[in-house]
Order: structure tokens, then sequence, then C-alpha cells
């Protein structure tokens, strides 16, 4: 294979997996919190401030592998 093949695979690869498994996992915390605020509306504002924090560390997992596809496929 040539380099520019692989450094195309590798990136659509880093950035295939690096949007799927944040996106799965943003949607498994999301359905987590709805279903404790159901469960418990009273402890409605403390799920949602700690399910916004969770949301926003796995979403910067989704932008280190836009940054490493880059970083692959530039460099």
């Amino acid at each position: 294979m040539e380099e520019g093949t692989v450094k195309m695979i590798m990136t659509g690869l880093t950035i295939a997996l690096g949007g799927i498994v944040p996106a799965y996992s943003i949607g498994l915390m999301a359905s987590k919190a709805m279903e404790a605020i159901g469960r418990n509306p009273e402890a409605a504002g403390e799920v949602r401030t700690t399910m916004i924090l969770g949301l926003a560390f796995a979403e910067a997992i989704a932008i280190y592998a836009l940054v490493a596809a880059l970083i692959i496929k530039f460099v």
C-alpha cells in the first residue's frame, strides 16, 4: 500500500472511532440522567449539573480524536 492510502485509512478510522464511542457514551449518560430525574425529581439540579460535566468530558474525547486525525493526515 502507498503511504497516502494508509494515512487516509488511519485518518478515517481515527475519526470514526473517535466519534462513535463518545456519541454512544453521551447518549447513554443522557438516558441515565433522564431516568434518574424521573425517579427522583427533587435531585434534578444535581443530576443535570453532573450530566453536563460528564457530557463535556465525553465531547472533549471526540475533539482529541479530531486533532489526532488531523495530525495523522497532515504530518
